[in-house]
Parts: structure tokens; sequence; C-alpha cells
């Protein structure tokens, strides 16, 4: 299996790799795969990487810039991240964060976001940080890993191609 950069003709597997992860999950409105399209369709996705075996993809990690209202720039949101059912629990998508994550190293980002279980990317240093918020979530999930540079500070807004608008 390898780890490289979505390419073209890889998006209609990308959205049944992430339509079929998250179906009947219970924090997910099902949206993921339109997130990904939207991020896509607005030139958004930063990093958009598939988990490969034989010209099948296994799974898929977006990264895509994020506003700081205390105008820190160069950081980046994870997500979605998503591997098929029948591969979970192999380390797809660890091996999925970590390439993201050398890779937006490689590009000098400050630091990246996410929202997901504290058990699992704490693996990867990320942690709660309180300079930095996301609205209306549960504190404890909304983590950040720096990366270069100082701390940031302030309120993080993700693309509002997370929230139904590819613009």
């Amino acid at each position: 299996m390898i780890i490289r950069p979505e390419q073209s003709g890889d998006e209609a597997s990308i959205g049944l790799v992430t339509a079929a992860a998250f179906e009947g999950h219970p924090y997910s409105d099902q949206s993921e795969p339109q997130i990904i399209e939207r991020l896509r369709e607005a030139g958004a996705l930063t990093l958009s990487l598939v988990a490969d075996e034989a010209g099948e993809i296994l799974g898929h990690v977006a990264f895509s810039p994020v506003s700081i209202s205390g105008g820190d720039e160069g950081w980046y949101g994870l997500g979605p991240i998503s591997v098929a059912p029948a591969h979970q629990g192999k380390g797809i998508g660890s091996r999925l964060v970590s390439e993201g994550l050398d890779r937006l190293r490689t590009l000098g980002a400050a630091g990246c976001v996410l929202l997901g279980d504290p058990a699992y990317y704490g693996r990867f240093g990320f942690r709660l940080d309180h300079g930095l918020v996301l609205p209306d979530v549960p504190p404890g999930h909304f983590q950040a890993l720096l990366l270069h540079g100082p701390d940031a500070l302030g309120i993080v807004a993700f693309h509002p191609g997370f929230y139904g608008s590819a613009q």
C-alpha cells in the first residue's frame, strides 16, 4: 500500500470510501463526501491524500486552510479522514495522518487543528489548546498541533466548504 496525493479520476472512489466510513456513525450527518467535494471545488484541498493498494483506494485524508481570529496564518484543518470499513483497524488512518502532517511540515505550516477523539489523535501530538477555540463544539474534542513558530490564539473557523458553501 502506498500513500499518494489524490489524482484526477480518484474523486468517485474517495466519495464512496468516505460515505461508507461514516455510514451510521453517531457523530456524522453523512455530509463528509460533500465537504470534500466543496473543498475540491473551491481549490481548498491543500493536501488530499489516498491510501492506494494496487489501484484500490482504501482511505483518504483532507487538509484545508483554517482562519484564526487572532490573525495567525499557516494553520490547517485535518478532515474528513476515512478508511473503508473492511480495512479499518489496520493502521491505514494512522499512516494517512502521519504522512499528511509530514507534508504540512514540509510546506512550512504553522499548525493543524481537528475535531476528533483525543485518545486517537493524541498519539500524533494533538492536544487541547486553550488559546484556540472552535465555537459550539465540545472543547475536549477540538485539538491542535503546533508544527512551527509561536502558539496561535483566537477563534478558529474551518473553510466554508464544511458548512455548505464552496466559497
